[in-house]
């Protein structure tokens, strides 16, 4: 059996935000990233990992990198709907344009790689992403501070996309010493009393 691959919007999503924020570093993390075999939804867990190592210790750079590839993968998930269902979805109440997000968000961690799942759960009558496995978090020692930034960037654009008012937290984060990466939306609009989705 080979090794696991890493999603091609995944990748993808990551190498722009490179060529966006680290455009003189972009020819060493192709090294890593492989164009290639990005196109073919071939890289490894192993060449990821790698880049992604590598990106920690860039001065500053983590944060903003995994913002915009977040943000980057979500859109170009959202494309990849079929476009009756995106309008459906624009027309639905907003617990199920809520529910949209989430379900949006929970194929965005699967297709990251294998290992990878999703939950939606309600902590104090909150929505909130449990996430397991997340490679971006997969650290050695502990990090200082939360690494989810790329899911958390993702799960705020799948909201903007649905036309719900919210801000994604990072509740808790495997890298810094929790047991799962917890993502928490905070309504900034209505009351958010509804189901979870």
């Amino acid at each position: 059996m080979g090794e696991s691959r890493i999603g091609r919007v995944v990748v993808a999503s990551l190498h722009q935000a490179l060529a966006d924020h680290l455009p003189t570093r972009l020819e060493f993390y192709e090294s890593y990233l492989r164009p290639l075999r990005m196109r073919a939804g071939a890289v490894g867990v192993a060449s990821f990992s790698a880049a992604l190592s590598f990106l920690k210790h860039e001065d500053a750079a983590w944060a903003p990198v995994m913002s915009a590839a977040g943000r980057h993968a979500a859109e170009w998930t959202w494309e990849s709907t079929p476009a009756w269902r995106r309008a459906w979805w624009g027309r639905a109440p907003r617990l199920l344009r809520r529910r949209a997000a989430f379900r949006l968000a929970r194929r965005l961690v699967r297709d990251t790689s294998e290992a990878s799942s999703a939950k939606v759960r309600r902590r104090d009558r909150l929505p909130v992403l449990e996430i397991s496995h997340s490679l971006f978090c997969d650290v050695r020692q502990p990090a200082d501070g939360p690494l989810c930034g790329f899911y958390a960037a993702a799960l705020d654009r799948f909201l903007e996309l649905v036309r719900i008012e919210g801000m994604t937290a990072i509740a808790t984060c495997h890298a810094s010493g929790g047991s799962a990466c917890v993502l928490r939306v905070d309504p900034t609009g209505a009351p958010d009393g509804e189901s979870a989705a």
